[in-house]
């Protein structure tokens, strides 16, 4: 039982999953759901339209076509669709990371409308491709043991933290970069090209891709007024989930999330300017930039990228089963990555991406103890309003990420934390190649994570495979235990695994 149970009219009967909350505390606890991912939501139309070279307007038009997508495939996913589609777990959809370094490499090869259509018609045809092999994939569950399942939730938990230190420090590249290229070695270096190109000049060409590297310390990163709003964010979640009691406690990450946008605000972190600018109403149209190109090479490489989504959806939806208490089933999985299928065929018709489950919203889930599935149905709604409210997506979009980075150690922590409490309940002292398992697959699993250009001299086309740190470590954990172990059905282990993960 939640801590909300006793509050709420449902009979001794109801499932947790299936337990509908009132309206006020939905909706809350939706918004919650919604501010949690709100940051990574938009970021992947940010990067790829800016990639695009498309206008401000067009990569506004982004963001709101992926709020109304991420609130359509959410309410698909949660509530259900026919017996086909929707796991009809407490699951958020949103755009996967996965599909970002190719999409930006079909940019640069081709930019505008021309290259946003071949984006989109690859993505339309990998939505396909994976609906039709979903089925298949979901049989793999034998595969994915509590000391495999264990082992990826956690490698997920601790690849991304790295977002959330981001969201607070800076990112490591671009515009918050711990270092900047200083201002009088580019004034030089422009003054020298310029100087080249002159007739009669006695200063040779400069030679091609020559760049400074950054030197001089940013001041934008790792600003101490920043760090400051992310440290309340995290200690006024900490004394709400202390100190707090029923279903104030479980909104703490939202009222720690509040006070420190009261808190930015007053410091002047915060800017509304967009939000004046913006219009109050937008309909999402479909094919806003023509119709979509179909090339097979980019499909195909979509279609290895939505395998990668597929095998991470599975280890979240195993996971969710976990902390809900209730068992995925083959059946289960494959609705459940149907409807990955489905979205990114839906987002490449509304002008936006691939989606899947969303990993910080599972850390939501055990840090409040609200298993009901109808939270995620109105975490859904909210973002298909925000999708069609641009000043409302406006206003959300004004929150600092050091806000978000505040909430997000505690969120994406618990996603790790969910893995070590399934391995808690793994054999180690009979078996000694669980140990084994673990140890190899969580070290592969850290290797894109601390060693990023690892890749740089292996074929192109394999990168999208092996640049996710939580694919590495699932194929090394499955394959793994299949040598060692063997891939026998154990129903004792996976109830015992399920039980040490909802010891809250």
């Amino acid at each position: 039982m939640t801590p909300t149970t006793p509050m709420t009219s449902m009979s001794p009967m109801t499932d947790p999953v299936d337990e509908r909350l009132p309206t006020g505390k939905l909706a809350a606890l939706g918004l919650q759901h919604v501010l949690v991912m709100y940051a990574g939501a938009v970021a992947v139309p940010l990067i790829v339209g800016r990639a695009l070279k498309l206008s401000p307007e067009q990569v506004a038009m982004l963001i709101s076509a992926d709020l109304f997508c991420c609130g359509l495939v959410t309410l698909i996913q949660s509530l259900g669709a026919t017996q086909w589609f929707g796991i009809r777990l407490p699951v958020m959809m949103g755009v996967t990371f996965a599909a970002v370094a190719p999409m930006v490499s079909m940019a640069n090869s081709t930019s505008g409308t021309a290259g946003a259509q071949l984006i989109f018609g690859a993505i339309i045809g990998a939505g396909v491709i994976a609906m039709l092999i979903a089925p298949l994939v979901s049989r793999m569950l034998r595969f994915f043991p509590p000391v495999v399942t264990g082992t990826i939730i956690a490698v997920i938990g601790i690849s991304l933290m790295r977002i959330g230190i981001n969201w607070i420090f800076g990112n490591p590249f671009g515009p918050t970069a711990p270092s900047v290229v200083s201002p009088e070695h580019a004034k030089w270096l422009a003054d020298a090209a310029a100087a080249a190109g002159a007739p009669g000049s006695a200063l040779p060409p400069l030679p091609k891709d020559l760049a400074l590297l950054p030197k001089v310390p940013n001041p934008k990163y790792a600003d101490l007024t920043g760090v400051g709003i992310a440290a309340l964010v995290l200690v006024s979640i900490l004394v709400i989930a202390k100190y707090a009691k029923g279903f104030f406690a479980n909104i703490s990450v939202l009222m720690g999330i509040v006070v420190g946008a009261v808190a930015a605000a007053a410091l002047g972190q915060m800017n509304f300017d967009k939000v004046a600018k913006a219009a109050w109403v937008d309909v999402v149209l479909p094919f806003q930039f023509g119709m979509p190109v179909f090339d097979p090479i980019l499909i195909l490489t979509m279609t290895l990228v939505m395998i990668v989504v597929m095998i991470e959806s599975t280890g979240m939806f195993l996971a969710l089963g976990e902390m809900t208490g209730r068992k995925v089933k083959q059946p289960d999985l494959a609705r459940g990555l149907r409807t990955d299928g489905l979205g990114t065929v839906i987002g490449g018709i509304f002008n936006t991406f691939p989606y899947t489950s969303f990993s910080q919203n599972v850390g939501l889930v055990a840090v409040t103890g609200v298993r009901s599935r109808f939270v995620c149905v109105a975490g859904g709604l909210i973002l298909v309003l925000l999708g069609l409210l641009p000043k409302m997506a406006a206003l959300v979009e004004s929150l600092p990420t050091v806000v978000l980075g505040g909430a997000g150690l505690v969120m994406f922590g618990m996603v790790a934390a969910t893995g070590i409490r399934i391995l808690g309940g793994v054999d180690f002292k009979t078996n000694r190649f669980n140990a084994l398992v673990v140890a190899i697959s969580i070290g592969i699993g850290m290797i894109p994570l601390i060693a990023p250009n690892f890749k740089q001299w292996m074929p192109l086309g394999v990168h999208p495979l092996i640049d996710s740190g939580i694919l590495l470590a699932s194929m090394s954990a499955v394959l793994l235990n299949l040598f060692l172990n063997g891939a026998k059905r154990d129903d004792a282990a996976v109830i015992a695994a399920a039980q040490q993960a909802e010891a809250h």
